[in-house]
């Protein structure tokens, strides 16, 4: 599946401007997307998008149950 355009950087953009104290699981991320008008299908396509962006450095995954996403610094 392919990421469609501009997905990852919605998401960073709700987590950099919340910037929560703790790591959140895809659901949290999903709620506050959403509280910020922005809609994704799914906790599942969030999970996913956040896995693949975390290949890449830019996500830390803690592999607790459920999973935990936190954004990266890269500055």
């Amino acid at each position: 599946m392919r990421l469609r355009r501009g997905e990852f950087e919605r998401i960073q953009s709700v987590l950099a401007d919340a910037d929560p104290d703790e790591p959140l699981t895809a659901r949290e991320i999903l709620d506050l997307l959403a509280e910020h008008g922005e809609e994704f299908d799914s906790a599942h396509r969030v999970a996913t998008i956040l896995g693949r962006r975390a290949e890449e450095g830019e996500i830390d995954v803690i592999e607790d149950q459920p999973y935990r996403y936190r954004l990266i610094d890269l500055s």
